[in-house]
């Protein structure tokens, strides 16, 4: 099987004796709130999700991932995963000391070797990851409400969140593996979205399966942005569908616990990362991954992979083009398969399915299938 990013999968979740020894200190710890997307930034580290991660980054390590795209020790990594305090939290945490990260009820998730902290640039960090410093721009927005210290050091899991939805799909990184591993599968691709399928995920998805032994569904349910379809349908979306288009034993889904970030580029590349932490040999990468706007050219982040090897990428990117329904061929295409004129061609987008659902169209079938539209439009109309 192919090796996690930096050669081991990382696993920060304490065993049931070290949970009692770090407890007992619990007292003598700083207590730390941390609202609900830190905390699952927190299990996506201790769970080797993030691999090689095993904390938020130190000083050296964000620069390095900033400006670089790689870690301090020179391994790929193009997110800063960081933890934002405010001046008046930094000021009561010392480097050295170990603190303890919680929720608001003061339930203690984890502890944290605290090893730095540093205020950085947060208008340096929206150019370098976002290549904008507006304020429009969501991931951006997120990077200006962080605190303006990052608090940097090793983390130890010390209890896993509660979640209320989803939780038959919520699989460990170790979980996913030994699912490929029991299924005998050599090739796996991984897709990544935010958005509910359409027919030409459908597209990417079987050519993808053509060459590989395996596909994993891996849709996004961390935070987004509000004018997504909202994550509830989004899953709805593939659920209704899963027997009727994919083929028996070589497709399975287990949902992405983390937010977007919506960096475009380097967010394909993180997303890639990610899913060879997984255990995924392969990943789509379509037109605008990752995107929001017009920030990013439409490939951008498939030629974002030529700035790496394969062998320090390690998983293989499959770059498709953009897809549509060609009334003349009937069937999908792309400019690379289908040599008639876009006169013919239905195009197909979740910008585009987006809108319609909102206004409470049924999109043609040639875009989405009817069964979905039904469950998005249904979903949209109780969402308001």
């Amino acid at each position: 099987m192919i090796a996690a990013h930096g050669g081991k999968l990382v696993n920060k979740i304490v065993s049931n004796q070290e949970k009692a020894d770090i407890l007992a200190e619990k007292e003598n710890m700083f207590h730390l709130k941390l609202d609900k997307s830190d905390l699952v930034e927190t299990e996506n580290i201790a769970t080797g999700l993030y691999s090689p991660i095993e904390g938020f980054m130190n000083e050296n390590d964000y620069k390095n991932v900033r400006d670089t795209m790689r870690l301090s020790d020179g391994t790929m990594w193009t997110i800063p995963i960081v933890l934002g305090i405010n001046k008046k939290a930094a000021a009561k945490i010392k480097k050295g000391q170990r603190i303890a990260l919680t929720d608001y009820s003061e339930k203690i998730y984890a502890v944290m070797d605290v090893e730095d902290i540093y205020t950085y640039d947060q208008e340096k960090e929206a150019e370098m990851i976002y290549k904008t410093q507006s304020e429009e721009h969501p991931g951006v927005k997120n990077v200006y409400k962080r605190g303006c210290y990052h608090l940097g050091g090793e983390i130890h899991l010390l209890r896993r969140i509660k979640h209320d939805k989803f939780n038959q799909y919520r699989m460990d990184p170790i979980d996913v593996r030994n699912y490929i591993k029991n299924k005998g599968w050599e090739r796996v691709v991984g897709f990544q979205t935010r958005n509910p399928i359409h027919r030409a995920h459908e597209y990417l998805q079987k050519c993808s399966l053509e060459i590989t032994d395996g596909l994993l569904l891996s849709p996004l349910v961390g935070e987004t942005k509000s004018s997504d379809i909202p994550v509830d349908y989004r899953i709805r979306s593939y659920e209704v569908v899963m027997d009727k288009i994919y083929p028996k034993g070589r497709v399975f889904l287990s949902v992405f616990p983390a937010s977007m970030k919506y960096a475009g580029p380097k967010e394909a590349i993180f997303h890639a990362l990610c899913r060879k932490n997984y255990g995924c040999t392969h990943f789509i990468v379509g037109r605008d991954h990752a995107g929001v706007g017009d920030y990013y050219g439409t490939y951008e982040a498939q030629n974002m992979f030529d700035n790496f090897s394969q062998s320090e990428i390690g998983i293989i990117p499959l770059r498709f083009e953009y897809s549509f329904y060609c009334k003349k061929c009937k069937s999908m295409a792309t400019t690379k398969t289908c040599p008639h004129s876009s006169k013919e061609h239905i195009g197909l987008s979740g910008t585009k399915v987006r809108k319609l659902i909102r206004e409470g169209k049924r999109p043609p079938e040639e875009m989405t299938r009817p069964e979905v539209a039904d469950i998005l439009i249904k979903g949209m109309r109780n969402h308001k």
